[in-house]
């Protein structure tokens, strides 16, 4: 199972000093399907691999540093546009800030932040002032976005072409677990020139959240090696008490059992759900294409019914099948 090899690998990096190429090529097409190709090719740095993968693996490596390059100049450019707003960089860019093992080598896509909800507006004209615009200029999806979601509607930067999150929670409001955004502002940690992170035990809460509370999985390997990293890193001292105050103690609980099952393998996943949900992190071919349609698609329709109540998810879907 190409997904599963992958996971052993970014765990146990020599081991793929014992694959032929035809397990080389399962290595890096499921590398690349996850998008964590960068993080492998950091961790298998130095060891011995066939020509062709070794190249690919050394333009993987100069991808991601000129990535987190990129992904940190956007964060200093929202700290310009931002001026005396507070906010907080969540996921990848809070990791590559923070110098954390979870960001070696880490793909990062928009730029997520947090903000003081009673500051959104604030944060909103700056943005715009500074040269951000709507990515959904469509009026239905921008009065869902500010009505339901937890951030405002994404803005693109028109002449740098990167996308920026901004939320003032980390699940949407329709969802029925309501992590307390003022608490993961109060107990934000300081990086250095104006920038801030989430504490260890709220980028935990928040990884698991974003894994388990709100989408699909598809990706989902990748951010349970957040985890996983983020654990070796901090441990779990206080993490009980932060999952419960957000209400995320099962969320939470679900992430440290998986991220141990697939990356210690010494602790397979016991219960149903937790081989339904390793079935679903694991779908892919030798080629990195997805498989399991059945089980995607499952995971699909609970990932809109975490979201919202079913009336509400039945009429946004009809509305948006409608405009489609």
């Amino acid at each position: 199972m190409t997904a599963r090899l992958l996971a052993r690998t970014l765990a146990e990096p020599a081991t793929a000093t014992q694959l032929d190429a035809h397990g080389w090529t399962q290595l890096i097409a499921a590398a690349r399907a996850e998008q964590i190709v960068g993080t492998l090719a950091h961790r298998l740095a130095g060891l011995p691999a066939p020509p062709a993968a070794r190249r690919l693996l050394e333009d993987a490596r100069a991808s991601a540093d000129h990535g987190r390059t990129a992904a940190l100049w956007e964060a200093e450019m929202a700290r310009r546009a931002l001026g005396p707003i507070p906010f907080v960089l969540l996921k990848g860019t809070a990791f590559l800030a923070a110098g954390l093992k979870a960001g070696v080598g880490r793909s990062v896509g928009d730029l997520d932040i947090l903000v003081p909800r009673d500051r959104l507006a604030e944060a909103e004209a700056a943005l715009l002032a500074a040269g951000w615009e709507w990515v959904k200029p469509d009026p239905y999806d921008d009065a869902y976005y500010r009505r339901w979601m937890h951030e405002l509607p994404p803005l693109i930067h028109r002449e740098r072409d990167r996308m920026i999150d901004v939320h003032h929670t980390i699940l949407p409001l329709t969802a029925r677990i309501t992590p307390d955004p003022v608490a993961l502002l109060a107990e934000a940690v300081p990086l250095g020139n104006g920038l801030w992170a989430l504490s260890p035990g709220d980028m935990l809460c928040h990884a698991a959240a974003h894994l388990f509370a709100d989408g699909d999985l598809a990706g989902g390997l990748r951010n349970l090696w957040d985890v996983h990293c983020l654990v070796e890193e901090f441990g779990i001292t206080g993490l009980v008490e932060r999952a419960r105050l957000h209400g995320l103690e099962r969320e939470v609980g679900r992430a440290l059992r998986l991220s141990a099952s697939l990356f210690a393998p010494s602790a397979p996943p016991r219960s149903l759900a937790d081989r339904l949900y390793v079935r679903r992190l694991l779908a892919r071919d030798g080629w990195g294409r997805a498989t399991r349609p059945l089980t995607r698609l499952a995971f699909y329709v609970r990932s809109h019914w975490l979201r919202m109540p079913p009336l509400m998810l039945a009429r946004h879907l009809w509305t948006k099948w409608r405009k489609a």
